[in-house]
């Protein structure tokens, strides 16, 4: 059944399915959660649902949001996607504070640690760049418009992320780089200093995440489509160590599932004391989680945390200051879905914490009745508390899910009469000096 409809999505040439996404507010504050064209937040301070006032032009998002992120600082969150918008919110307000148009869709997006800069990656490898307001708190002028400050060359960026000391962008992309690139202080003028390249992927690189060993030393993390976690030295480019996934998976899953397509890494998360990485794995009903050790510099494996049959997570977030494990599943750009059926599922590991690495047990998954806020929290995310009706909606999700990030990131392959068709087809928009 499964398989079929595989099939049929890669046949009626739907457009990319686009997983779910979570978010946490650095400081515990929030949880955001993204499905489809819809963004959910929830205040878990007040313990209510957040209404988004997007007052500032006036404009939602219209397609699937491919990312989001809260800045460092806590005050700002960005969300962009398909429909070309990256959308800037101060989460004290609630409020959009700035409504940036990109020329094609947008893959990635990140906060500078200043709060004055917000950088996006679109499908054809720029990175741009636009001014915020002093500190993100007043909304600047629309001639303010996105400068490129850098590019991957026509390769889809796939995850962006600035170092926890604000000096660097790493970018990382479908052609098995990642791209470490010196922040400048004038980033208007171009951001053209590489610092390295992280260069030892096999296959698309689909996350990236900084970890934080000590106050002077920071590690660079990277998950991607040949099955492996890595562990870099960013700075000189160097690659510290190396997680077999596919070693450690071939035992849980069904032999037909053991293909290096499935077990691509959906999404890693460090907990805030970088001595853990939760891994998201794209085939697998469950986290695994990996040990990261700081005075070998090495990566091993520690434990899986398996969940209910068909809960695949396709994203993870913690907080500095909790020691939570948030997890999602979900997708929308669905063939036949309605925009009533973006349901998602979250699940909550606890004790996302170094006690871990010397404790026997796995932590219990927490029951729906144990999660912050209960059924408010999860009726304002999720979109639904009938489990039925949401088993029956992610079972479908499941199957789209085996070929969503293999859809995006693997390079088709044309003939040459079909490349002519497609250049002459083109009506991208030139960009403006």
């Amino acid at each position: 059944m499964e398989d079929t409809a595989v099939e049929e999505a890669e046949v009626s040439g739907a457009a990319e399915f686009a997983p779910a996404l979570i978010a946490a507010h650095p400081h515990g504050n929030s949880v955001a959660v993204a499905i489809g064209p819809e963004l959910r937040v929830f205040d878990l301070k007040a313990g209510s649902p957040v209404l988004l006032s997007d007052d500032c032009d006036g404009r939602s998002h219209s397609d699937a949001i491919r990312a989001i992120c809260f800045s460092v600082s806590g005050a700002l969150f960005a969300s962009a996607g398909d429909d070309k918008l990256v959308k800037v919110w101060k989460t004290d307000s609630c409020r959009c504070i700035r409504t940036i148009t990109s020329e094609k869709r947008v893959s990635a997006v990140a906060i500078s640690n200043d709060d004055l800069y917000v950088t996006f990656a679109d499908k054809f490898g720029v990175v741009w760049l636009v001014t915020l307001g002093e500190d993100g708190t007043e909304q600047v002028s629309v001639d303010n418009k996105p400068v490129p400050i850098l590019g991957h060359y026509c390769s889809i960026i796939t995850s962006m992320k600035f170092s926890p000391d604000g000096r660097f962008i790493a970018t990382a992309d479908r052609d098995f780089k990642i791209r470490v690139t010196l922040f400048p202080k004038n980033p208007l003028k171009g951001a053209h200093e590489i610092q390295s390249f992280c260069l030892g992927h096999t296959d698309f690189v689909s996350c990236i995440a900084f970890t934080s060993m000590s106050e002077n030393q920071s590690f660079l993390i990277s998950g991607g489509g040949d099955s492996t976690v890595r562990l870099w030295d960013y700075i000189n480019g160097c690659l510290l160590d190396t997680c077999q996934v596919r070693d450690k998976m071939g035992e849980l899953l069904e032999p037909n599932e053991t293909d290096d397509s499935s077990l691509a890494i959906a999404d890693i998360c460090p907990s805030n004391d970088g001595s853990l990485v939760a891994v998201a794995i794209q085939s697998f009903t469950g986290v695994m989680l990996l040990a990261c050790d700081v005075v070998e510099k090495k990566l091993s494996f520690l434990k899986v945390i398996t969940m209910e049959k068909s809960y695949i997570p396709t994203s993870l977030a913690s907080s500095f200051s909790s020691e939570l494990l948030w997890t999602v599943m979900g997708a929308s750009n669905m063939p036949n879905q309605a925009s009533s059926q973006l349901l998602t599922r979250l699940r909550i590991v606890p004790c996302f914490q170094k006690d871990l690495i010397s404790s026997n047990n796995s932590p219990a998954i927490l029951e729906d009745s144990e999660v912050p806020h209960g059924e408010k929290f999860l009726l304002a995310l999720q979109g639904s508390l009938d489990i039925v009706k949401q088993e029956e909606v992610l079972a479908s999700v499941l199957a789209a899910l085996k070929v969503s990030m293999h859809k995006m990131l693997v390079k088709k392959h044309y003939s040459e009469e079909r490349r002519e068709q497609r250049k002459r087809g083109r009506n991208d928009k030139k960009i403006k000096n």
